[in-house]
């Protein structure tokens, strides 16, 4: 699901708890991420593991796999997760779930039998969630989850929009939550295929591009001056002068190049004045 490597464990345990509440019926309370690689010949990781704990008491793992394609061998897969999990930690009781999100209808299984042995696991077919029932809610939570739903012949860049106009008018005075929310849904957004109407979408938002990079960055103080610098400019001046900021504190030139807009060549010839 995505590069994970690069995301906070406080962003995955926010995608626990939100996949548990609102799509599993899961009235979680409390949630530890757990470390999900193994060394094999292949690189196969679940991906996500938490101990979680629901009101009431109960606790137990919870296995979460996000999947875009019909795979015939998923229950195999889904059962060797399991195996990993129990090696792990034996004997201690696990749910697993398969959140199924890709555009064909879903046709996986939910897991098989054999004469002497049978696997079932939970499968959450998206196909069957109404976005909007997700964008009626007054939760961020639930708002940044309405991208893996049905659109319902909604364009995706109207749900984008709509999802980012809320998280900003929510959450603009809170940089870090905001920060928190918009690496949620490009997670979630790139199992659809969708990071790239995200980021023409917040290209629209032009003011709210340039302070969801400082968010992004943690470097507030310094966009802030670039910005501030650059609506005294024209608009190829303004992505300039961000784009100098960003790069005197250490930000990679490509990086710089997607937020501002500007060119790859033009980014580097910056850092080299």
């Amino acid at each position: 699901m995505g590069d994970k490597d690069i995301v906070s464990k406080r962003i995955l345990k926010n995608l626990v708890r939100d996949f548990a509440t609102y799509l599993f019926g899961l009235p979680v309370v409390e949630v530890e991420m757990l470390d999900t690689e193994r060394q094999r010949a292949e690189d196969r990781r679940a991906d996500l593991v938490a101990r979680v704990a629901v009101s009431g008491g109960e606790s137990f793992l919870l296995h979460i796999e996000v999947q875009n394609d019909n795979e015939a061998t998923m229950p195999f897969r889904m059962l060797r997760y399991l195996s990993d999990i129990l090696l792990d930690s034996p004997g201690a009781p696990v749910r697993q779930y398969l959140v199924y999100i890709g555009k064909e209808r879903l046709t996986m299984t939910d897991g098989f039998a054999m004469p002497d042995f049978s696997y079932r696991y939970r499968i959450i077919d998206m196909h069957g969630v109404d976005c909007h029932d997700f964008l009626r809610q007054d939760s961020p939570d639930a708002w940044v989850l309405a991208i893996l739903c049905d659109f319902g012949g909604q364009g995706p860049r109207d749900v984008i929009h709509r999802i980012l106009t809320r998280l900003i008018e929510r959450l603009g005075k809170n940089p870090p939550r905001l920060r928190e929310y918009v690496d949620m849904l490009d997670i979630l957004a790139s199992n659809r295929n969708l990071n790239q109407h995200i980021s023409e979408e917040l290209k629209m938002l032009t003011i709210d591009v340039e302070k969801l990079a400082t968010y992004q960055l943690g470097i507030e103080k310094g966009l802030e001056k670039g910005i501030e610098q650059g609506f005294k400019l024209g608009a190829h001046d303004r992505e300039v002068a961000i784009a100098r900021e960003l790069l005197d504190r250490g930000m990679e030139p490509a990086w710089v190049a997607s937020v501002t807009g500007l060119p790859l060549p033009e980014v580097k010839a910056l850092r080299n004045e």
